[in-house]
C-alpha cells in the first residue's frame, strides 16, 4: 500500500504520532483527532500504512525507542511515507511546554502528532541492515567492556577467596564474549565494500584505532553527510554558549550521543599524544592557558570534524591535513 504524501506545510496536513512499545502502536492523528493501536508487528503496520493512507497522513512522527520502533519505520518508510524518528527528551520538553504532565501511550502519541506539526522535523532515512546489525554488534561490545570494567574492580576490591575465583571466572567468560563480538563486527567489515572502506578511512588518522574507527562508522552514520558543527552537535562535543543579559557563562558541551563520545575519549587523548597536528593543536590551547579537559575536547572534536571531512572527500589521512 503506497502512502499518499501530503506537503507538510499544507494547510490540511495530517500528521501521525506513534507512541511504540514492544507489543503495540499507539497512532493519533492530528488534526483530525483520530486515535487507535494496532500490533507492532508486520500485519499490524501493513494495516497502519492502509489507516493512514486513507487519512492522506503527510508525516509520521515516532520516538527512537532503541531497536522497537525499526520495524515500523522500515515498513511505513518502505510503503511511501515520510517518517521522522525524534530524541524522546525533545518531544517530552514539548509536552512540558505545551502543560501536558501526565504521561501514558495514548498522550504520547497526540504530542507526537503535534511535534511534527510545530517543528515539521526531517524524514529519517531507514539505515541499511548491515549498518544496524553493526551497531548492535558495536554497542553490545561497548557494553561488554563496560562490564569487564567493573567485574575487574570488583575482583580488585574483594578479600574472599571463593568470591574472588567466582568473579575471575566470569571475568574469562567475558574475554571469550569479546573475542566473540570482535570476531562478528571484523567479519561483517570485511564483507561489506562501503562498511570497509569508511572504517579503513578512519583508521588511517593517527590516534584512531580500529576499534574506535568502527564504532564511529556504526554510531554516527551522519558522517561525511552533515557539516562540521551538526556532526559535533550529534556527538556531543560542541560547544553550547551560556548567555542572559550581561551574564556570559563559559560554553559547555551538553547532549549528543553518549555511546559515541565515549569512544571519542581515547582517540582524542592519544591524538593530542602522538597525531602531529592535534598534538601542536592540544599544545597551543594548553599555552593559551585553557584546562586539560577542556584541551581534550577540543582535540575530540577538531577530530571528529577531521573524519567527517576525509569521509565525505573519500580521503585517506595525511599528516599535514588536521
Amino acid at each position: 500500500m503506497q502512502g499518499k504524501m501530503t506537503s507538510v506545510g499544507a494547510a490540511q496536513a495530517v500528521y501521525a504520532g506513534i507512541d511504540v512499545c514492544k507489543a503495540w502502536l499507539d497512532v493519533y492523528l492530528h488534526p483530525i483527532g483520530q486515535s487507535f493501536r494496532v500490533p507492532n508487528s508486520k500485519d499490524g503496520c501493513r494495516s497502519l500504512a492502509s489507516k493512514l493512507s486513507s487519512a492522506a497522513a503527510g508525516l509520521v512522527v515516532m520516538e527512537a525507542t532503541g531497536k522497537l520502533h525499526r520495524l515500523a519505520h522500515r515498513l511505513l518508510s518502505e510503503a511511501g511515507f515520510a517518517v521522522a524518528v525524534v530524541n524522546p527528551s525533545r518531544s517530552r520538553k514539548l509536552a512540558e511546554a505545551l502543560g501536558m504532565l501526565a504521561k501514558t501511550d495514548k498522550i504520547d502519541a497526540r504530542l507526537l502528532a503535534f511535534y511534527g506539526a510545530a517543528l515539521g522535523p526531517s524524514p529519517t532515512p531507514v539505515p541499511a541492515k548491515s549498518l544496524a546489525e553493526l551497531q548492535e554488534l558495536v554497542l553490545a561490545r561497548q557494553a561488554a567492556k563496560a562490564e569487564e570494567t567493573a567485574l575487574k574492580n570488583r575482583i580488585g576490591a574483594a578479600e574472599s577467596r571463593v568470591l574472588k575465583g567466582l568473579l575471575e571466572a566470569q571475568l574469562k567468560a567475558h574475554a571469550r564474549l569479546l573475542a566473540r563480538l570482535e570476531a562478528a563486527i571484523a567479519a561483517l567489515v570485511a564483507k561489506n565494500a562501503g562498511l570497509k572502506r569508511r572504517c579503513e578511512i578512519l583508521a588511517s588518522i593517527k590516534g584512531v584505532g580500529p576499534i574506535a574507527a568502527v564504532t564511529l562508522v556504526a554510531c554516527l552514520p551522519e558522517l561525511g553527510r552533515v557539516t562540521g558543527r551538526q556532526i559535533a552537535a550529534l556527538a556531543g562535543v560542541a560547544p553550547m554558549a551560556c548567555e542572559s543579559g550581561d551574564m556570559k557563562g563559559l560554553s559547555r558541551i551538553k547532549g549528543g550521543r553518549p555511546h559515541v563520545r565515549t569512544a571519542l575519549y581515547m582517540p582524542g587523548l592519544t591524538a593530542s599524544r602522538c597525531n602531529p597536528d592535534l598534538k601542536a593543536f592540544f599544545c597551543r590551547l594548553r599555552e593559551a592557558g585553557k584546562p586539560p579537559k577542556l584541551a581534550l575536547t577540543a582535540v575530540m572534536r577538531k577530530l571528529l570534524v577531521l573524519a567527517n571531512t576525509l569521509i565525505r572527500e573519500d580521503r585517506h589521512w595525511t599528516p599535514d591535513y588536521a
